[in-house]
């Protein structure tokens, strides 16, 4: 399958592109707002997307113990009485289709319902847009700063039981790159599939209003599942990642209370008459 993401340089191109666009409508037409903003976060996400995909090459020196890493969390994780993801594949691998959907899942929605979502956002709920469009940044350069610690995914810890289906039904993101760049398989800790699809999830129950949001909490549940029974990551790359966004959320709530107090003295100030002396 191939890989349906932007290479950092297709991305970092697109981003650049956008982004003068932008500043050449404002300059030539600044009451075309909406399309200013429009052509402004669709730069900025691309040119963030870009240093991310860049930044995920580099982390991938040092890869000698990813494997032993990998192995430690398994282990642990056994220990601790979670559920053998290894189980979990067996159970589904005698059936290819749900195998071949599985895969399918991981390599298309993980962007596509973060997309669909942040133009929602944008188009209909523009003064919420920000928070999440900043949650996103967060929780993903976090990710990002763990994973330049190399750890391998499941699959190919193939002594201990599992299995590549993406490799074996011909449907691998890894195999096949764009631009000449390939994704980083060490970067299975933490899950950034995992971070997105529950991001998601909150920001729709949070901001819509209609009884049918709530379906959207199958995204998490099918993505959970997917990234298990494909072998690409294990129950703790998941547990760190809902972790981090815990802590996305912690820190922008803590950076919005201080800009509310900020302002409220600000204002106290300026109510306060001045002292002349008699």
């Amino acid at each position: 399958m191939q890989n349906l993401t932007l290479s950092w340089q297709s991305a970092g191109t697109a981003g650049a592109l956008l982004l003068g666009a932008a500043y050449a409508v404002h300059r030539l037409r600044p009451a075309r707002t909406t399309l200013i903003s429009v052509l402004r976060e669709a730069g900025t996400l691309l040119a963030l997307f870009a240093l991310w995909q860049l930044v995920g090459q580099l982390s991938l020196m040092s890869t000698e113990h990813a494997l032993d890493r990998a192995e430690w969390i398994h282990r642990t994780e056994l220990r601790l009485g979670l559920p053998d993801e290894a189980s979990w594949q067996r159970a589904v691998t005698p059936h290819p289709v749900l195998i071949r959907l599985a895969d399918y899942y991981y390599a298309v929605m993980h962007f596509g319902v973060m997309i669909a979502t942040l133009i929602w956002l944008f188009l209909r709920h523009r003064a919420r847009y920000p928070w999440v469009r900043t949650t996103v940044v967060l929780v993903t350069a976090s990710c990002l700063l763990i994973q330049f610690v190399p750890v391998a995914p499941p699959r190919m810890l193939t002594d201990r039981g599992f299995v590549d289906v993406a490799a074996q039904y011909g449907q691998s993101v890894y195999t096949a790159g764009v631009g000449g760049m390939h994704a980083d398989e060490l970067s299975a800790m933490p899950s950034v599939h995992v971070a997105w699809c529950v991001l998601v999830a909150v920001a729709v129950i949070a901001v819509s209003k209609s009884a049918w949001r709530w379906l959207i909490l199958l995204h998490p549940l099918l993505t959970i599942t997917v990234v298990v029974v494909t072998a690409n990551h294990f129950w703790a790359d998941g547990i760190v990642a809902l972790w981090l966004l815990m802590l996305a959320y912690a820190a922008q709530y803590g950076a919005g209370r201080w800009r509310r107090r900020r302002a409220a003295r600000a204002g106290q100030c300026a109510q306060t008459p001045e002292l002349v002396p008699r």
